[in-house]
């Protein structure tokens, strides 16, 4: 039988409904019912064993993810990254505790690998009741940090995909110390991501020891070897901050929440939400300095909650800026969030 996302399946749907009904108050029923329909439809094309693996695994990894971190959406998280291989009489493993420690002050959460290290100072620093981890199965033996060892919101994870995928999507900013491979390998995905809009802009920190070089060599070389070559644009260096001191990092992350609260696509215009109104002289000032972020013709302007965010009603009452975005200059979204948070 061939099945279809579309209502076009008969009794199957039926019973499908009939399910979802059964098990009582479900939310988002139509999500639900998809869902149902892809595990349905990859039996029904004879996917191979280890693809049915491959998407069990997941769809129960990224349920318990959303069943975790689902109890603190309210609460601001801060990804940290770094070496697992730092040493506790290292300076920047210091740093990193104080980090953390500044964090849980200011009413953060801490998300880590669950590592040692740098990760491993961050939760020293935050404490367990403000720490998050996001452990991974390896070949050889991984334990979490004893910080984390226990703690209700350690998450283990059998796939590297779906532990990136929690790493940033539950984050409101991220912070890399030193680090090897995997460190630079996060450093360029979260990059790579905000930079194509894939995901919405998020303080960027890049943290080293007073005097420390390991990120000023990193930035030299993508302003020698690719904005040189033109495989990056200069404000693209919008998108990330090079700091040395834990108090500049944690300002620099309630800054860019101070007056700024989220965004969203609705029918084609990009809705930044704020706390609190810009003044219309502000508004025009932006929108002059900000042209080149409007498509052909575009407009930028201040405005209530738009209708279709009606499924958003605990911010309906949040003051708006709607532009015409042209989707193509993610560095300099970030600058005019800069912008606003400023004025």
């Amino acid at each position: 039988m061939e099945l279809h996302f579309t209502r076009t399946n008969g009794p199957v749907d039926d019973h499908i409904d009939e399910l979802i009904s059964m098990a009582g108050d479900v939310s988002h029923p139509g999500m639900i019912r998809e869902m149902i329909l892809a595990a349905l439809k990859a039996g029904v094309e004879q996917a191979s064993r280890e693809d049915m693996r491959l998407m069990n695994y997941t769809m129960k990894e990224m349920r318990f993810t959303s069943k975790i971190f689902g109890q603190y959406r309210d609460v601001k998280k801060v990804t940290v990254f770094g070496s697992a291989r730092t040493k506790p009489d290292e300076p920047v493993y210091s740093i990193a505790r104080e980090f953390g420690r500044k964090l849980a002050e200011a009413g953060f959460m801490v998300i880590t690998g669950a590592g040692g290290g740098i990760m491993q100072a961050a939760n020293e620093g935050a404490g367990p009741e403000h720490s998050f981890g996001v452990n991974i199965t390896l070949p050889f033996e991984q334990r979490p940090n004893p910080v984390l060892e226990g703690n209700p919101r350690l998450i283990t994870y059998r796939y590297f995909f779906n532990r990136k995928v929690a790493f940033v999507k539950e984050a409101d900013a991220i912070a890399l110390f030193p680090g090897g491979f995997g460190t630079l390998d996060e450093a360029m995905e979260t990059l790579t991501l905000v930079q194509t809009g894939k995901h919405s802009p998020l303080p960027l920190l890049l943290i080293d020891e007073p005097g420390g070089t390991y990120w000023l060599r990193w930035d030299k070389f993508l302003r020698h070897e690719l904005l040189s070559e033109g495989y990056i644009s200069e404000s693209d260096f919008n998108l990330f901050e090079l700091v040395d001191s834990v108090d500049e990092a944690v300002e620099l992350i309630a800054r860019f929440y101070r007056r700024y609260h989220s965004l969203r696509y609705v029918d084609g215009k990009l809705v930044i939400r704020m706390r609190s109104p810009l003044e219309d002289s502000i508004v025009r000032h932006l929108k002059n300095e900000f042209s080149d972020l409007l498509s052909a013709g575009g407009d930028m302007y201040p405005s209530a909650a738009l209708p279709r965010e009606k499924d958003e009603p605990e911010i309906n009452d949040l003051p708006r800026l709607v532009l015409d975005f042209n989707r193509k200059d993610f560095g300099r979204l970030r600058k005019l969030i800069h912008e606003i948070n400023d004025h």
